[in-house]
């Protein structure tokens, strides 16, 4: 029986990159991977078609789907919109109505990349690190929010807030995964100033009594980030709330050189998933066959992987970016002296060869 996989191109580079995607799917589909995709809008490209960054009919085709993959929202000329039609508004109301709560971003070294990383080689050579990030709560989504006049002066406010039940299934997530690894565990917080991640770290503890085999640890977010970059092979997985979680997993992606490399799974309570490259639309080189695919490939990957039970596949996948990685193909954002410049398309057929 087929899986239905809805593809959400969006906006900048989003429809170069997810064309590279498609690519990899045909060509798996041709060796028996039986997977249906559908394309629809979302971000700025919807909000010019529709007038909504969120079209009713993207959420019913993604809501019925086995999986979403996403390349890409924004763009400078959406800045001055209302802040509901801002493209960045479909993207946040698409995982909260997946309900897709667990964000797994892994940050790992290929060896041939040892030297794109701005960091010195051996600091980060072999590095393979998992953050989960709570993905549907905290700051971005918290009430009471605006802006408002107060004496007679504009005041911006949000409402950074967790609950119980929020922290703890975030934690099992994070505790499954760890045993699956080296079974380490650093769960991150700003306990010393924030009541709401008192609550996380006391909860995190208490849901830690149900691994004894995994070793907890815990660090305040400004270490965290720190560490990150002084010794980052200290950590294993790090569990941590949405903005604490998106800070600390872009600081991270450039431990491995470039973010065009690292792949993103959001996922639900029962592994359906949105998947998406963590880096941006980059407009600035939009439509001019400069963007890094890999990341969006290696989404794709993730997906066969978490969502779709085609671990086979997702294999192959893998195994075809690192061989490409190792004949020396690279884009600008990883190239170095020496190594063989290439662009979106022709990184695409790297890999399609090297599948």
């Amino acid at each position: 029986m087929s899986k239905n996989v809805l593809l959400l191109p969006g906006d900048g580079i989003g429809p170069e990159i997810m064309a590279q995607a498609v690519r990899v799917l045909d060509a798996l589909k041709k060796d028996g991977l039986k997977i249906e995709t559908e394309t629809a809008l979302i971000g700025g490209c919807a909000v010019d078609a529709t007038g909504k960054p969120l079209p009713d009919e993207t959420l019913k085709l993604a809501l019925a789907s086995d999986a979403v993959l996403l390349a890409a929202v924004g763009g400078p000329q959406y800045d001055n919109l209302p802040r509901e039609q801002r493209p960045e508004r479909g993207l946040l109301g698409i995982r909260k109505a997946m309900n897709v709560f667990a964000n797994l971003r892994p940050a790992s070294v290929y060896a041939e990349l040892a030297d794109a990383s701005t960091l010195k080689p051996e600091v980060v050579a072999g590095l393979d690190i998992m953050i989960i990030r709570e993905l549907v709560g905290d700051i971005y989504f918290g009430e009471p929010r605006g802006i408002e006049v107060r004496n007679g002066e504009r005041v911006g406010f949000n409402t950074m807030i967790y609950s119980e039940s929020e922290i703890r299934r975030i934690a099992h997530v994070a505790f499954r995964t760890a045993q699956k690894r080296n079974k380490k565990l650093c769960s991150v917080d700003k306990m010393n100033v924030l009541e709401s991640t008192q609550l996380w770290r006391d909860v995190v503890i208490e849901v830690s009594k149900e691994y004894p085999d995994v070793q907890l640890s815990h660090m305040l977010v400004d270490n965290a980030a720190m560490q990150l970059i002084r010794n980052p092979k200290q950590f294993d997985v790090m569990v941590t709330g949405n903005i604490f979680g998106d800070i600390l997993s872009d600081a991270a992606s450039m431990l491995t050189g470039s973010i065009g490399m690292l792949a993103s799974a959001s996922l639900d309570e029962n592994n359906k998933g949105l998947y998406e490259p963590i880096h941006g639309s980059a407009p600035d080189i939009a439509g001019k066959n400069l963007a890094n695919p890999l990341a969006m490939i290696l989404s794709v990957a993730m997906m066969l992987r978490y969502s779709l039970g085609e671990v086979a596949a997702a294999d192959r996948i893998e195994a075809a970016v690192k061989k490409v990685l190792a004949q020396g193909y690279r884009t600008g954002d990883i190239y170095t002296e020496g190594k063989i410049r290439v662009g979106t398309k022709e990184m695409g057929d790297a890999v399609l060869a090297a599948l």
